[in-house]
């Protein structure tokens, strides 16, 4: 089972990224999946979340409206959209798989890939 997040730069405040998600392995129908992101000195945060079930969305409140998740089935590959990027997203983001329902602890999440970095300069 591996989890292969891509996409992560270099892009100036206000700008876009999408990050991309690959997953091999596993019955992706049966995962919640999700992003998360850690900034140096900072511990791991939970950025959206996306329900095997419905697709149901989630997000944590520092990124709604601006970020957006989603999913393609066919390529097993999750995706996170993100506009309106401040110096505040800088960080490595992590995308995750768990067996349960949505969750925003990490700790619920059982299947990690390696980071990816965004960097916004101001």
């Amino acid at each position: 089972v591996q989890l292969q997040a891509s996409g992560g730069g270099l892009v100036q405040a206000g700008g876009s990224l999408r990050l991309s998600c690959a997953a091999s392995g596993l019955t992706f129908s049966r995962y919640t999946m999700g992003w998360f992101r850690q900034a140096p000195g900072k511990e791991r945060e939970f950025v959206a979340a996306i329900s095997w079930s419905a697709g149901n969305t989630y997000y944590a409140d520092s990124v709604k409206g601006r970020f957006t998740i989603s999913r393609d089935r066919t390529k097993n590959t999750v995706y996170l959209q993100m506009n309106s990027l401040k110096p505040e997203d800088t960080a490595a983001y992590y995308c995750a798989a768990s067996r349960s329902a949505w969750s925003p602890y990490a700790g619920d999440y059982n299947i990690w890939g390696q980071g990816t970095k965004v960097t916004v300069s101001s």
